[in-house]
């Protein structure tokens, strides 16, 4: 599978944004934005969803998993992001740089890597078009 058609349409999709509902996590201090959704027509079952998360100053996600079918790339739009997935090392992604979660991943920890700028990331997920829920939390007293 080549992977440019797929970087073409990631960029397509975010540059078109479609406006989707913004909302802000409890206490949390970030915003995710659903800028595409749509069905894969050469993948029947499969779909590509692109959020645009917003963190700001000091601002991180709980420790989360996504939909088990979900294969994700995310590539940080601007400022910086410390990201640990599964056994992985912590590492800080700067604007530019991009990472890939496989399904089933645990991501233990997302956060602006900045106390004093905002920060932002372009996660897009390819996915079975039946899931719905595409983050759930884990609760730390059952993280492995």
């Amino acid at each position: 599978m080549k992977f440019r058609p797929i970087i073409a349409a990631i960029c397509t999709a975010f540059a078109i944004s479609m406006a989707g509902a913004a909302s802000a996590h409890d206490g949390e201090a970030q915003t995710v934005t659903k800028n595409f959704e749509a069905a894969i027509p050469n993948i029947p079952g499969k779909s590509l969803v692109a959020l645009e998360v917003d963190y700001a100053p000091g601002a991180a996600s709980p420790s989360h998993t996504h939909a088990e079918s979900a294969f994700i790339y995310a590539y940080v739009i601007s400022g910086a992001i410390e990201s640990k997935v599964n056994d992985g090392e912590t590492r800080i992604y700067r604007a530019g740089e991009s990472w890939s979660e496989a399904p089933g991943a645990i991501h233990s920890i997302s956060r602006n890597a900045s106390k004093t700028e905002p920060a932002k990331l372009l996660a897009v997920f390819v996915l079975d078009t039946n899931d719905k829920a595409l983050t759930t939390p884990i609760n730390r007293d059952r993280q492995p």
